[in-house]
């Protein structure tokens, strides 16, 4: 994956990095995906963790008591959505910079990652090397994305992408509804989306009938088709 070349850094920025390592948060409920990310940054001199959660609430309190400069977030955390915890970020600590760091497809959620506030999406199978670049970046006040991210987006600002493949209908969709959409995609089962995403059956049974009036779909079968084909398509 190759990031888009960054500016030159300002003076200012290339002294503050000098003065003290970019105070770095975790945010994951893999044990594993913590222990590997501390290690990982703690063998870097320009940073250091200060912190590590893997629900919502632990994060808001960790960045009270440790105001870390760069907050790298899981889109799937144990007591939430991460697109939620970002929103709420940006909404009461907008000086943290949030990467993602992510196993969801980046083509269908670094836009809106961006959107609620976040300023960079790595993907979970890049290169290390990667996700240390994207940190450095953020930090510095730049948005880092895949190159095939930057080309979607330039494509979609130009208009060349709806030209080219159509709108895709999953752009109707909400955050959640998106989620929803995917995981049945992916063939899971009603039960087995409510327990992934620790909501109640009701709850999806509803996310599926607004899915359904957002693209025009009669039924349930219907509506597992049109998911499996556009998840297979990715």
């Amino acid at each position: 994956m190759k990031a888009m070349r960054p500016p030159p850094e300002t003076p200012g920025a290339a002294a503050r990095r000098a003065a003290q390592p970019l105070r770095v948060l975790i945010v994951d409920d893999h044990p594993v995906v913590q222990k590997g990310l501390i290690q990982m940054i703690g063998d870097q001199a320009d940073m250091v963790v200060c912190g590590e959660s893997d629900s919502i609430e632990g994060v808001l309190a960790v960045i009270s008591a440790q105001r870390p400069d760069v907050a790298i977030v899981d889109l799937r955390l144990s007591s939430g959505d991460g697109l939620d915890l970002i929103k709420a970020l940006a909404a009461s600590h907008p000086s943290v910079r949030v990467l993602v760091f992510s196993m969801r497809d980046e083509l269908l959620y670094a836009e809106r990652a961006l959107r609620a506030g976040a300023r960079g999406y790595v993907m979970k199978q890049e290169p290390i090397q990667d996700l240390l670049a994207a940190v450095r970046r953020v930090a510095g006040g730049r948005t880092y994305v895949s190159e095939r991210v930057s080309e979607r987006i330039l494509a979609g600002v130009t208009g060349r992408r709806a030209a080219a493949r159509g709108a895709s209908p999953t752009d109707r969709l909400s955050d959640r509804e998106l989620e929803v959409f995917e995981l049945i995609g992916r063939g899971l089962a009603t039960r087995e989306i409510a327990r992934r995403l620790h909501v109640s059956v009701r709850t999806v049974e509803s996310h599926n009938a607004h899915i359904k009036e957002k693209l025009g779909l009669k039924s349930g079968r219907e509506l597992v088709q049109l998911a499996v084909t556009w998840t297979q398509s990715l």
